[in-house]
C-alpha cells in the first residue's frame, strides 16, 4: 500500500488540472492519467505478488500443518516435509529448484509482456 501511495503522489497534479480544463471526467482521468502513470508500480507489485504467492509456507505450517485432508498443503510445505520429515534431501532440493525455475519462468513472462502495458516516461510505446 505504501508503494502505491508513493506512486500516486508521484503523479503531477498539473496533468489532472489540464485534463479537467479539457473536459475530462473522472473515468477519463483514471484511464488516461492515473493507470498509465501507475503502471510501473502495478508491474512491481505484480512481480512481488507472484513471487510471494508461490513461496507460501509459514502460514500453512503454523496454523494447520497441511490441514485436514491436505487442504493447505502448499508446495513450500511439501518441500519442507520431504526434506525434514521424510529425510529425502536430494528430492527436496530438486523440488526447490523446480520451484525456482517456475517462479523464474513466470517472472520472465511478465517482464516480456511489460512493454505492452507498462508506461515509462521517455520510452516509446511498443
Amino acid at each position: 500500500m505504501l508503494i502505491c501511495l508513493a506512486g500516486l503522489q508521484g503523479i503531477p497534479t498539473e496533468l489532472y488540472e489540464a485534463a479537467e480544463i479539457d473536459g475530462a471526467g473522472p473515468f477519463a482521468k483514471l484511464t488516461r492519467i492515473t493507470l498509465p502513470l501507475m503502471s510501473p508500480v502495478l508491474f512491481f507489485n505484480l512481480v512481488q505478488g507472484i513471487i510471494s504467492a508461490l513461496r507460501v509456507f509459514t502460514e500453512a505450517y503454523v496454523m494447520t500443518g497441511g490441514g485436514p485432508n491436505y487442504t493447505t498443503y502448499f508446495y513450500g510445505l511439501h518441500i519442507y516435509t520431504t526434506a525434514f520429515a521424510d529425510f529425502k534431501m536430494g528430492y527436496a532440493s530438486a523440488l526447490a529448484w523446480f520451484l525456482f525455475l517456475y517462479i523464474l519462468a513466470l517472472t520472465l513472462l511478465v517482464f516480456k509482456s511489460s512493454p505492452a502495458w507498462v508506461y515509462y516516461e521517455g520510452r516509446p510505446r511498443a
